[in-house]
């Protein structure tokens, strides 16, 4: 069993003023994908580096409002009918991944009509720059001690300091760090690399992200007031990613027999 590092969620304190690692995670995502939109723009006569910035903006805006939003409606929708208030109450933390998706898509979608880009054109371009955010979103849910795996005898299980079973457990979010951050980010960034048929890099984008996701599923503790959706096994994530998977192979179909390339 490896030993959970003690890292304080808290990286500055000032006063009554107290910045997390989880957002300054958040940050280094928004960071690492501005960077690489710069990159992918150079190689781009579609794109100009000045657009970055904007289209960064917009994708945060649809991470955090889509994100917030999405985690009430999915996961503590009960509670937000008993109290509202709850939806505004983000230092109690709180965010979900398949919220988050619909918001950049709207982000996008709205970004698209200002710049009069095609929906696909922009998504195709930001899809490579997502992965490393979510790995470092996961190192945020890490260093929280959240989100945590079941119980486990594997020789990496490792015991959280929030758990008040304290029981051994699989990291899973670092599995996720690994698969939806690591990998994902280098099977996107390399197919990327040459002209693609449209919506090919998004459908890509869906398929991997949701395979992975409803794979790291069967390793991570279901949200306590959810528990099983179904067959005692079928949980929230599953059922939210599955139609990612689906969509993904229908658009990808698609895209190959279109093959209307757009860049």
């Amino acid at each position: 069993m490896l030993q959970y590092p003690s890292i304080d969620p808290v990286a500055v304190s000032i006063g009554s003023l107290k910045i997390h690692w989880y957002g300054i995670m958040y940050l280094v995502g928004f960071f690492m994908a501005w960077f690489l939109g710069r990159i992918r723009a150079k190689r781009s006569s579609q794109w100009g580096i000045e657009e970055i910035e904007d289209l960064i903006f917009y994708a945060a805006l649809g991470v955090v409002l889509g994100g917030r939003i999405g985690y009430i409606l999915f996961y503590n929708f009960g509670h937000f009918l008993d109290n509202p208030i709850i939806l505004f109450q983000v230092w109690k933390g709180g965010m979900s991944f398949h919220g988050g998706l619909l918001g950049v898509l709207f982000a996008m979608w709205w970004y698209a009509r200002k710049t009069q880009r095609s929906f696909f054109m922009v998504t195709d371009f930001i899809a490579p720059l997502v992965p490393l955010g979510l790995a470092a979103g996961r190192l945020g849910n890490f260093i929280n001690a959240e989100l945590w795996g079941r119980p486990t005898d594997v020789a990496w299980a490792m015991i959280f300091p929030t758990d008040p079973l304290q029981l051994a457990r699989h990291p899973s979010m670092l599995y996720e760090l690994v698969l939806e951050g690591g990998v994902l980010f280098i099977i996107l960034w390399i197919y990327s690399q040459k002209s693609r048929p449209v919506m090919a890099i998004s459908s890509l984008f869906l398929i991997f992200y949701g395979s992975f996701r409803f794979i790291i599923e069967f390793f991570r503790q279901p949200d306590a007031h959810l528990s099983y959706i179904a067959f005692n096994w079928l949980t929230m994530g599953m059922l939210l990613s599955l139609p990612m998977i689906l969509l993904g192979v229908g658009m990808y179909i698609f895209s190959i027999k279109n093959n209307k390339i757009i860049y």
